[in-house]
């Protein structure tokens, strides 16, 4: 099972973090396609409530992604409204170094970093949750989860941040060879600086931002309808978008390494099939009969 075209027109997109910022502008460009959107947030802002005032294919859920439970809420809002589960996910919602999930601050204790709980654990679950859903459906899906150039490499004003992204540029990774066992793409946006309210007052002087020097959340929005639609954009697709333009980031950025423990001579046909069965085994009870 290979990628193909998954135009949005009539289908369902999933969004987190869909009222301000990437989210949003991926809501706002989403809906002009014609899709149904759903968009969960912990709030809406006066931007998101303007464009979503009377519009039937626009539903708000109010949804903190560190809660699991509040997965749930999604889908089961979903299926109320649609009768169905989402054919697309837009995974937007993220934090950059906030006051109170700082590696350098170190504000948390025993809690842990809310900031890994946001750019790390929802878009795992989420995606998990998503593979499962469709399964059960037996319908093709498109995931794509915004990391960052930040994923690709490092600042030492901001080591919790870029971690974050890194692990989601190696999910994304490991998951490149799944779509011919779930029929779900999954790929990731990894955009320079964006001017978006993540950049408050404060960063905006840290970190020297300024329009000129600044992607637009438009711009990366429809990067990330790319992803999500064209087969041209395989399942585990790194995209980098910079001013400069975009590429596709290859799986190796070094020659893989070679020789015995790297795992690299060990794909043989044995290996692979005893190192899947588990999964597949899995993926089938959730299937339920259905078929892709």
């Amino acid at each position: 099972m290979s990628s193909i075209d998954q135009p949005l027109n009539g289908k369902i997109l999933l969004i987190t973090g869909g009222a301000s910022g990437i989210g949003l502008s991926l809501t706002k460009q989403a809906h002009d396609i014609g899709a149904k959107v759903l968009v969960a947030d912990l709030k809406t802002t006066s931007d998101f409530d303007t464009f979503a005032a009377g519009k039937n294919n626009i539903l708000y859920v109010q949804s903190d992604v560190t809660q699991w439970r509040d997965f749930t809420k999604m889908f089961d809002a979903c299926e109320k409204k649609w009768n169905d589960v989402p054919d697309a996910y837009g995974i937007c919602a993220g934090l950059f170094d906030p006051p109170f999930s700082n590696f350098w601050q170190d504000p948390e204790q025993d809690e842990g970093y809310k900031q890994v709980d946001v750019n790390v654990n929802h878009p795992i679950k989420l995606t998990r949750m998503a593979l499962r859903k469709s399964l059960s459906k037996g319908k093709r899906a498109s995931v794509c989860i915004i990391a960052s150039v930040g994923g690709l490499t490092g600042s030492i004003a901001a080591p919790l941040y870029c971690a974050t992204k890194h692990a989601m540029v190696g999910f994304v990774k490991s998951m490149k060879d799944t779509e011919p066992l779930t029929g779900v793409k999954i790929t990731t946006l990894c955009p320079g600086g964006v001017m978006t309210p993540l950049f408050d007052a404060q960063k905006l002087k840290q970190y020297s931002v300024t329009e000129n020097r600044s992607l637009t959340p438009e711009v990366c929005a429809a990067h990330l309808l790319d992803l999500l639609q064209k087969k041209e954009y395989a399942c585990g697709s790194v995209l980098e978008v910079t001013l400069k333009g975009s590429r596709l980031i290859p799986e190796w950025n070094i020659p893989p390494p070679e020789g015995e423990g790297t795992g690299q001579e060990m794909m043989t046909d044995e290996f692979v099939g005893n190192l899947l069965g588990p999964i597949k085994a899995k993926l089938e009870s959730e299937r339920g009969g259905s078929k892709i």
